[in-house]
């Protein structure tokens, strides 16, 4: 899931997320007196039907609607789909996976692996080099063929295609025992061109129903991998770059139509080639599914907030920061209102090669207020104060690193200390009086910016701000003749495992060390972490790192990120799905 936008804009700006992060990137609502006649309105007409219709519980039949202010869903190709959103949507819908994550509010529940079109979630062997995954009997296609092991290697095989199939997670092509050209592509083109198609055909196997993945390294998070583009694609099905708009269904509903843009829908309804014995996870409770596009955010809030009509039976994917207080100070639509960590850290890197000293770079972290950042932010709804890389959603991976605790020699307030930071700076002895802050521009993001002059000026540093177009920021920070001492960021895993969350942003190699931390011993920590195979060893070690990298302040984590959506009256059941801060989709219906 990677890189983020953020309310205040001190991150790295990316469509990568599309509409998981929509309550963050959402603006403006309606006028006031709408405002307050959409929550007069929903509380009379309401309250007394989310009431009734949770008890009853979600119902078979009916159909769904989410409404949403994008003109259309990234993508509906399986080796391209990368959004939690989407990836929650479709793989409720359309799309199985070999695994999945188990269904429930519950963060370390609802981040524990289970099987999906495999009948477990897969057996290491060569020490954890090897994985081999057994298909469920009767599977099939909307047109009644069944999903084969073949299906399955085509699948992965486009991944190799990143000259028509791009843009999707990379894991097939990291991790694959597949050899490297010259300039660092993979010797496989995939299955367009055929070239090297037996170097595939020897990573990839298959015996029967049993696929087998040989890798080029221990990978033993590799049963998360294959959640994100190893699906199954039939090769006389394939269109290549044009199956993004109609792929074939082996899920329990199947696209009746899609029309992108303003008014467009996207209309699923069932799949009477799906069989519920093959599949105890997706509850296919709804008759249909119609996701609505190109609304305005407001009246998406208002609509929401009224619930009457069709949106009795409506999701929202966000609310504008206008409705928030709306929503959330009224008890009246507590039944039908979240309120959760969604998958992102937010936090200032801190290049260590420009800042090699770590006592300079514990007084930066310790002056900033963090309490004025998330008040620009949105305040209580924009996060809670992070303290590390690691996020607590993330389930066993996570704990508390005590950065603001204790960590660094004495607590730091949300405010700031400057007195603390002035003490580590003569303890230093060698940091420098001045540097800049890059950061992707927006309003919100200069008021930003001005709060970390202001904590800086606190502590004797002046910083200057800089300002970058928010198209541009890649290539400025990751440019180390162009960046500077600080670059807003931010990060979310692409499984709930800190192999993609501490190797990526601490290691050269990892694709997104903007701290240009490179250490060796650090390096060999790392690796020895990605390759433990004991599970709940990994996770100590884990843990260790991020104490060590919040101790070392590769970064500054200034917030944990939060998510607030809505539901209709009359659907349910209402809770975040912890494994892609989305809606819990596979398990969601009708209500009344």
């Amino acid at each position: 899931m990677g890189k983020i936008r953020s309310r205040t804009g001190i991150v790295v700006v990316s469509a990568v997320v599309g509409s998981l992060i929509l309550a963050a990137c959402g603006g403006g609502g309606g006028d006031a007196s709408g405002g307050a006649s959409g929550a007069a309105s929903g509380a009379a007409s309401g309250a007394a039907s989310a009431a009734a219709s949770a008890a009853a519980g979600p119902q078979k039949g009916g159909t769904i609607y989410i409404l949403s202010n994008a003109e259309q869903l990234q993508t509906l190709d399986p080796q391209v789909i990368y959004t939690g959103e989407d990836l929650a949507f479709l793989g409720a819908t359309i799309m199985r996976s070999l695994t999945t994550y188990q269904m429930s509010p519950d963060n370390n529940e609802g981040t524990t692996l289970v099987p999906d079109m495999a009948t477990d979630t897969g057996t290491a062997t060569n020490g954890g080099k090897t994985w081999s995954f057994t298909l469920k009997d009767g599977i099939k296609w909307e047109d009644g063929q069944p999903v084969t092991c073949a299906d399955v290697a085509y699948g992965v095989s486009r991944t190799f295609a990143t000259d028509i199939i791009a843009g999707g997670p990379t894991y097939a092509l990291v991790y694959l025992d597949i050899p490297s050209a010259e300039d660092g592509s993979s010797q496989y083109k995939g299955p367009y061109s055929g070239e090297g198609q037996a170097l595939f055909d020897k990573a990839v196997t298959c015996d029967g129903n049993t696929i087998t993945f040989n890798l080029n390294q221990p990978v033993p998070d590799f049963s998360y991998a294959v959640t994100l583009g190893f699906g199954a694609v039939r090769k006389d099905a394939d269109t290549g770059a044009d199956y993004a708009n109609k792929p074939l269904s082996n899920g329990p509903y199947k696209i009746q139509s899609y029309q992108t843009g303003k008014g467009g829908k996207l209309v699923l309804v069932r799949n009477d080639q799906w069989d519920p014995a093959t599949d105890s996870w997706r509850q296919a409770l709804p008759d249909t599914w119609e996701y609505d596009f190109g609304l305005d955010e407001s009246a998406i809030d208002q609509r929401m907030i009224a619930s009457s009509g069709n949106d009795e039976f409506a999701l929202s994917l966000g609310l504008t920061t206008a409705s928030l207080p709306i929503v959330f100070d009224d008890p009246a639509y507590e039944s039908r209102r979240i309120d959760a960590f969604d998958p992102y850290t937010r936090y200032v890197a801190i290049d260590t090669q420009k800042i090699p000293n770590e006592k300079c770079r514990q007084a930066i972290g310790v002056a900033i207020d963090r309490e004025a950042l998330r008040t620009i932010a949105g305040g209580k709804y924009a996060g809670d104060f992070a303290d590390g890389l690691i996020k607590p959603n993330i389930g066993v991976d996570y704990a508390p690193t005590g950065l603001w605790d204790g960590l660094l020699g004495q607590p730091v307030p949300p405010t700031g200390d400057a007195e603390f930071a002035k003490k580590l700076i003569a303890e230093a002895g060698d940091c420098p009086t001045t540097i800049t802050l890059d950061y992707a521009q927006s309003a919100d993001a200069d008021k930003a910016a001005a709060v970390w002059v202001d904590s800086m000026a606190k502590a004797g540093i002046t910083l200057k701000p800089n300002p970058i177009e928010p198209g541009q920021y890649y290539g400025i920070v990751f440019d180390p003749e162009k960046a500077h001492e600080l670059m807003g960021a931010g990060w979310g895993p692409d499984w709930p495992n800190a192999s993609t969350v501490i190797p990526p942003l601490t290691t050269l190699n990892g694709g997104f060390d903007l701290s240009r931390w490179d250490d060796k011993d650090w390096n060999a920590q790392v690796k020895a972490a990605q390759t433990e195979l004991d599970r709940a060893t990994q996770a100590t070690m884990w843990q260790e790192l991020n104490t060590a990298a919040a101790q070392k302040m590769l970064v500054i984590p200034t917030r944990f990120g939060r998510d607030q959506r809505m539901a209709g009256t009359n659907v349910g059941p209402v809770y975040s799905w912890p494994a892609y801060g989305s809606w819990p989709y596979a398990a969601m219906g009708v209500t009344g």
